[in-house]
């Protein structure tokens, strides 16, 4: 935005006394006047009157899947700002992909709720929250944590950091803020959901890798220890030289790094 005033040759005011009011707008001093732009709730803590014919207006554009932000000057409602981002084709196409996989999948928004209805209809979502706070996320993930779910929580934004503390695997855009990413385990350097199911998708072969190539070391050790120790020489005249039971060790290292060299061969798309 400041890219595009600079190439309209606008002048950019410099602000004072900035404050950033979590999960709301914003708040600083322009010259002599108090600017506050922010969420319709904002307005009303900061005792900004909004009259009858605007909250008509706001809802009609939510109702459109805009993002509505109130700018008031010196405690006056000096103007709207509306924001609509449109969904991405391949971001519905993975979230019906994690749902046809089994996986829930969950919206939780500082938006307005009529914009997060809108949203989640387009994009195949069955639970979506809208006007929810940084504590309100956090709430959300702990209560699915607590119902005994395991949580993959993706954000980009300053309000979602405490959220994507809290669930099991946080996974921040790299398009996203420093907070957000400085918040997760996994960082995508797109800012595209495909790179979340790809993700998934890999950490889901892995542990299955991982699961095989324990199964394959306690095989050979539960054959090999037994025969290498003698044990079955008394019963059955079988006993292992070392030089077998030194190439039988290095076949198990063997086994497990051809194995796990299979993941290259996963198809993540």
């Amino acid at each position: 935005m400041t890219d595009k005033a600079k190439d309209d040759n606008v002048h950019l005011l410099d602000v004072i006394q900035f404050e950033n009011i979590s999960g709301k707008g914003v708040k600083g001093k322009i010259h002599h006047m108090t600017a506050i732009l922010g969420t319709p709730r904002l307005m009303e803590e900061q005792q900004v009157e909004i009259s009858p014919e605007m909250r008509k207006k706001i809802e009609e554009l939510q109702k459109k899947g805009n993002s509505v932000s109130v700018l008031a000057i010196d405690g006056s409602i000096a103007g709207l700002v509306a924001a609509f981002d449109a969904l991405k084709k391949s971001s519905v196409e993975v979230i019906k992909r994690f749902m046809d996989e089994g996986v829930e999948v969950y919206m939780f928004t500082g938006d307005n709720q009529n914009t997060a209805d809108i949203v989640a209809k387009e994009a195949g979502i069955k639970h979506a929250k809208g006007s929810l706070l940084p504590d309100d996320k956090l709430k959300g993930i702990k209560d699915l944590q607590e119902s005994g779910k395991k949580v993959i929580m993706v954000g980009d934004g300053i309000n979602d950091a405490p959220a994507l503390t809290q669930a099991d695997v946080g996974i921040a855009m790299g398009t996203g803020t420093d907070v957000a990413i400085q918040s997760s385990e996994i960082t995508l350097i797109k800012g595209d959901l495909v790179g979340v199911h790809k993700a998934f998708k890999l950490s889901k072969a892995m542990l299955r890798n991982i699961k095989q190539n324990l199964l394959f070391a306690f095989l050979y050790n539960v054959i090999g220890i037994p025969i290498a120790a003698g044990l079955l020489y008394p019963s059955f005249g079988i006993l292992m030289s070392p030089m077998i039971a030194a190439a039988a060790m290095s076949l198990s290292s063997v086994s497990v790094i051809l194995n796990s060299l299979r993941l290259n061969t996963v198809k993540l798309d």
